[in-house]
C-alpha cells in the first residue's frame, strides 16, 4: 500500500492540488468556514482546550483555524541556557548524529548536506558529523515553528522543488525526500552557536511562512531565492520560544547542529512524540 500511495503521488497533479487546498482553506463564508473548522478538529480530535481563541468564532477562515496560535503558557520552554528546545509539535522521523555529511531519512535511507542545503556547500563541511533532528507536523499537530534557543537570523534561502507528502510511507520509500520538496532553509547564530532549521514544504502546503519572509508561495522551478538581511522584514534578534514561522497545512522541520556543539539529541528516537519548548538537546560548553 505504501508503494502504491508513493505511486499515485508521483502521477497527481501535486500543485494544482495545493493550489485548491490553498483557496478553500481561505474561505471566508461563515457557515463554511466553521463547517470545515468543526469536522477537521473533530476527525483529527484537535486539542481545543489550549488555544487561544474560541472554535470556531475566534477564526475568520479554516487556514487561521490551522496556523491557530496556542493560550499563554501552554508550551513552557526549558529556561536553562544550555537547553535546546523543539521548536515544533510533532513525531520525530529521525534524529542523532551525522555519518560525515550524510542525514538519516529512514532505515536505509540517507540523503547529504549539499542537497539538503542545496547552494549551501560549503556549509555543508561546517555541519559534517554534526547532529540533526527531524520532526515531522501531522495535520493534527499545532503548526508554529518556534525558536530552539535565543540568537538571529544570518541569513534565508528559499528552494523551489516538488510538494511529496512528507508522511510515515513517504519517508520510508522516497529516497532524498526533503532534499527534493521545497524548503525555507534558516540559517541561525544562537546560543549553541551556528544552527540551521529548515521547513519543508509538502503537499497541500499552500505556503511557508517566517516572521522575516512572509508567505512563500511554491514554486517547482526557478533558482533558489536567498534573503539577505537588508531584504527581510522586522528583527533579526528572538529569544528562544518565539514564534519564527509556520506551515499553512502540515509538513516537517529539521533542525542542524555542527558537530561538537551539542550532546546530539541522544533522548530522541523515531516515532517519538515531542511538544514545542521540550528539550531535545543540551550545548556543550566550549
Amino acid at each position: 500500500m505504501d508503494r502504491l500511495f508513493v505511486l499515485l503521488q508521483r502521477l497527481a497533479p501535486k500543485y494544482l492540488l495545493t493550489a485548491l487546498v490553498f483557496r478553500v482553506a481561505r474561505i471566508r463564508l461563515v457557515p463554511v468556514k466553521n463547517f470545515l473548522i468543526r469536522r477537521f478538529a473533530a476527525l483529527y480530535r484537535v486539542e481545543l482546550g489550549e488555544l487561544r481563541h474560541p472554535v470556531p468564532e475566534g477564526f475568520s477562515t479554516f487556514n487561521d483555524f490551522f496556523i491557530r496560535e496556542l493560550a499563554p503558557g501552554a508550551r513552557p520552554f526549558d529556561a536553562a541556557d544550555d537547553a535546546i528546545c523543539s521548536p515544533a509539535d510533532g513525531t520525530v522521523s529521525a534524529a542523532g548524529r551525522m555519518e560525515r555529511n550524510r542525514v538519516l531519512q529512514a532505515k536505509g535511507i540517507s540523503y547529504t548536506l549539499e542537497e539538503l542545503l542545496a547552494t549551501d556547500t560549503a556549509d555543508a563541511g561546517q555541519y559534517a558529523g554534526g547532529a540533526f533532528a527531524t520532526i515531522y507536523l501531522a495535520p493534527y499537530n499545532y503548526h508554529r515553528v518556534h525558536a530552539p534557543a535565543a540568537g538571529r537570523l544570518v541569513t534565508a534561502r528559499y528552494v523551489p522543488g516538488t510538494l511529496y507528502s512528507v508522511s510515515d510511507a513517504s519517508v520510508r520509500n522516497l529516497p532524498g525526500l526533503f532534499a527534493r520538496n521545497e524548503r525555507l532553509v534558516c540559517h541561525l547564530d544562537t546560543a549553541a552557536g551556528p544552527m540551521i532549521m529548515i521547513l519543508v514544504g509538502a503537499l497541500n502546503v499552500g505556503t511557508i511562512n517566517s516572521r522575516w519572509t512572509g508567505d512563500i508561495r511554491p514554486r517547482n522551478t526557478g533558482v533558489v531565492e536567498q534573503f539577505d538581511p537588508d531584504m527581510l522584514t522586522g528583527s533579526l534578534e528572538f529569544e528562544k520560544g518565539d514564534t519564527l514561522g509556520w506551515f499553512n497545512m502540515g509538513s516537517t522541520v529539521i533542525l542542524l547542529v555542527p558537530p561538537g556543539a551539542s550532546d546530539g539529541f541522544p533522548g530522541l528516537e523515531a516515532g517519538m512524540t515531542v511538544r514545542t519548548g521540550e528539550t531535545i538537546a543540551r550545548i556543550i560548553a566550549e
